[in-house]
């Protein structure tokens, strides 16, 4: 009868025993994953984070690549005038890029407008630092688009139609101008990188908004 209990009582040591073992592998496992899991978890963060640093980094190299290498085939004007005048000018350029102008601007916070605008007033908003997406209606719909989607996202930048102009597709900031071939011109990206509120703009800062609308 002893021994019988003792055989019991043995048992469910051993029972007892290898329930805590396997228990403790369990716990060995789960470790295991969980330290597997974080380091995972940190070697994706640290490879994130250093591609996003690359990305911004390259973006800031390609910014400052854009701001200080020349525009191809960019026009340049220098010493232009800045009266405000009440009458019509006779620019010397088409769109024109500065000169005596308008004592009121257009409005250039990422405005686009359906129809010719006064070039008097066009010139203000480029001494306050914008870019004018100009276009004659040989401009093909699929360019405009694509230029109309820029300038509604970026302020100081202003559209319209310009049909005597030389070219289907211009841009025009202070002092400077450009004809693009279409919207996916490289030249388009560095021209409003480079001059939206540039070192060109007479009156860096000032207003785009409070001018007068179409």
């Amino acid at each position: 009868m002893a021994n019988t209990k003792q055989q019991n009582s043995a048992a469910r040591r051993a029972k007892l025993e290898e329930a805590r073992r396997k228990e403790q592998a369990r716990e060995r496992r789960n470790r295991i994953l969980t330290i597997t899991a974080s380091v995972v978890v940190v070697g994706a963060l640290v490879a994130g984070g250093a591609y996003l640093m690359s990305a911004a980094d390259d973006k800031d190299k390609a910014e400052a690549q854009a701001k200080t290498s020349p525009v191809t085939g960019e026009r340049t004007w220098d010493k232009l005038t800045q009266n405000h005048v009440e009458k019509k000018v006779d620019y010397p350029m088409n769109p024109p890029v500065g000169g005596d102008h308008n004592p009121v601007w257009m409005n250039c916070d990422a405005d686009v407008y359906s129809k010719a605008i006064p070039k008097e007033n066009a010139v203000h908003s480029l001494e306050h630092g914008a870019v004018w997406v100009t276009y004659t209606s040989k401009a093909k719909k699929t360019d405009l688009d694509k230029l109309r989607e820029r300038v509604e996202s970026t302020p100081y930048s202003l559209m319209s139609p310009v049909e005597d102009q030389a070219d289907p597709l211009m841009l025009s900031a202070w002092g400077k101008q450009v004809t693009v071939k279409d919207a996916a011109d490289s030249r388009v990206e560095q021209f409003f990188t480079k001059y939206v509120q540039g070192p060109q703009t007479p009156e860096p800062g000032a207003a785009c908004t409070g001018g007068i609308a179409q």
